[in-house]
């Protein structure tokens, strides 16, 4: 039975939460209620202290009691190798705007923005927040005090769905905000010209950050549940089609499939971690990827 921490992780239950701030802390005692019970029993509580081994690493450094637990190498890090500056960014343009399951692509990602923000200050580094729709909309820069978490979380809850947005040329606009090396985590439905966003990747890697894109996708969008004459909108267009929902399923989940697949590949070629995420979607499974 899960415990009522872990029944926060279903984004249906997180949505009926009124206050940002409980949201937030609801998702992060939820994960780590279900990391106690994962494989990493017993290490979660160290995690912002310690690094996988790599050949080369000296082996004093090793966690011992961490290795008689998991039966895997770690090294002990020490304050100043966990000085990480993460920014997080979050497209709210208007296509994030759309839901069919209680909560917003927006929503979902800012949910999961919230979370992250709360597992970086816990591992005493540094976060910072990027906010954009046809413009950059807010710039947190990062800091590692509490009270700069309440400050994310405002921003995250009064960000809402704003304008058309090329998503490519916003993030080739971070890259330009941003002036120190880091990590960048971008959230984002990626509704723009695959290879102009995918330059705009290169982009940020070029700078020296390491990246973790999440391809944020609403659960209709990614499994297209439709049937019969529909009409379609364009969110941020307002441009419609009418069709049969059945007639063109197949080949709307197989371009989808080649869509997702070509960001895959390409950000896997410019070492950037690509994850597709849809809404209906436990919150845990992102922030296990991160």
């Amino acid at each position: 039975m899960p415990s009522t921490a872990e029944k926060y992780l279903k984004p249906e239950v997180l949505a009926k939460v009124a206050r940002f701030d409980l949201k937030a802390k609801f998702l992060i005692e939820g994960f780590f209620s279900g990391l106690h019970r994962s494989p990493f029993k017993g290490f979660s509580a160290e995690f912002s202290d310690h690094r996988k081994y790599v050949p080369g690493d000296d082996i004093k450094d090793l966690d011992w009691k961490v290795y008689a637990r998991t039966n895997k190498y770690y090294i002990k890090r020490f304050q100043a190798e966990t000085n990480m500056e993460c920014h997080l960014v979050v497209d709210a343009s208007a296509s994030m705007g759309y839901g069919t399951r209680g909560l917003t692509k927006l929503e979902y990602s800012t949910y999961i923005a919230a979370a992250l923000a709360f597992l970086v200050v816990s591992q005493q580094d540094t976060v910072g927040l990027i906010t954009f729709d046809d413009a950059i909309r807010a710039v947190l820069q990062p800091r590692s005090k509490r009270r700069h978490i309440i400050r994310i979380l405002k921003v995250l809850n009064d960000t809402k769905p704003g304008k058309q947005a090329r998503v490519s040329a916003l993030l080739h606009a971070v890259a330009g905000v941003i002036d120190k090396r880091g990590l960048v985590v971008v959230l984002s439905d990626l509704l723009d010209e695959p290879d102009d966003v995918i330059d705009a990747f290169a982009h940020l890697r070029y700078e020296g950050h390491d990246i973790i894109a999440f391809h944020v996708l609403d659960a209709a969008e990614a499994t297209f549940p439709f049937s019969s004459a529909r009409r379609f909108e364009d969110v941020e267009t307002g441009e419609t089609v009418v069709t049969d929902a059945a007639s063109v399923k197949a080949g709307y989940l197989q371009a989808l499939r080649e869509f997702i697949e070509h960001y895959r590949s390409e950000l896997f070629k410019r070492n950037i971690d690509f994850f597709s995420i849809d809404t209906s979607m436990s919150f845990d499974k992102a922030l296990m990827a991160y």
